[in-house]
This record gives C-alpha cells, structure tokens and sequence, in this order.
C-alpha cells in the first residue's frame, strides 16, 4: 500500500434523506465510501490488466480466474457507490477521481508471466482488503452499522478471492 494521497474532499453536502444518521456523519461516511470506491474501481481496472496481459502454462485457467475477481470487484464497486447515494451522497466514480484518490500502489505494466500476476493481484487484493477492514471501524464509529455491514461483505468477499489466487503459490515446501 503506497502513502496515503492527499484526500481530494467531497464537495457536495448530502441530500435530505429520511435515514435516521445525522447529516454530519453522512457526509463524513460519504467521504469514507468514496475513499473506498475509488480502490474499487481501481482494482476493478487492475483486475482487467491482468487478465488481458496474463501468459504461460496456467494462462487459461489465470485469465479466467482473474476476470472471475473481476466480476466480482465490479458487484462490489456498485453496492459502494449505491450506498453513498441512499446516505444522500454522490458517488464519485469517474476514473480522474478514482485514480487521483485511490491508495492501491499501480498495477505493475509490462509482466505476462502467470506468476507475476498472481503476486500482483495478491497484492492488491491484499491492500484493498486492508483499506476496507479500516473502513469497518470508521463506519462504526460513526454509528453506522449498515454501511459497517457493507464494508464487511466486501471484506468476505476480497478474502475469498485472496486466498483463491495465493493459493497459486502456498506450499509446504
């Protein structure tokens, strides 16, 4: 995981909403989520350059693996942003502000071989999963159990698919 960026702030107070969270919470949570987004749709994308760029013996069975992880960050991209706007937020999901906001260190460009991807897809689903596990407990502390519960689907899921790629590399040995 790289130095946080510079936070680029939501500009847009939230809408009127009948969800009970106060307004300045919703807005601190919005901000949060966004965070989060824009990883998303950052490993969303890094999800992609693998699978296209992926060769070697296991070329098949990564390609179709990593657009399997891909499918699956593009759910979870959508539950993010969906749940910014029912908090009465905007979900900030253009790829400028995704790419100025996220933390995920850059997908490395010009690897094809199948293990290189696998340690790089570690890698990021690894960052993700600890952005979002931080997320949890913002959002808790912000007395907002449902966006934690969301935070907390992601975060099975992001595990899930971790282990399906370390597993790659895990031996015994």
């Amino acid at each position: 995981m790289t130095s946080p960026k510079q936070a680029i702030a939501t500009t847009t107070p939230p809408y009127a909403t009948g969800i009970t969270i106060p307004k300045d919470k919703r807005a601190d949570l919005n901000a949060l989520m966004n965070g989060r987004l824009a990883d998303a749709i950052d490993l969303q994308m890094q999800m992609k350059q693998a699978h296209w760029n992926v060769k070697g013996p296991n070329f098949i069975g990564l390609h179709k693996l990593f657009d399997e992880v891909y499918q699956a960050v593009t759910g979870y991209v959508d539950t993010i942003a969906e749940r910014i706007v029912q908090l009465g937020g905007v979900a900030e999901g253009t790829v400028r502000l995704s790419s100025a906001r996220t933390r995920l260190d850059e997908f490395p460009l010009g690897i094809s071989d199948g293990s290189a991807h696998v340690v790089a897809v570690a890698k990021a689903l690894a960052a993700f999963g600890g952005e979002v596990r931080t997320s949890i407990s913002v959002a808790n502390d912000l007395d907002d159990a449902d966006t934690a519960d969301v935070f907390t689907e992601v975060s099975r899921g992001i595990d899930k698919w971790l282990w399906f790629i370390e597993a790659h590399h895990q031996s015994r040995n």
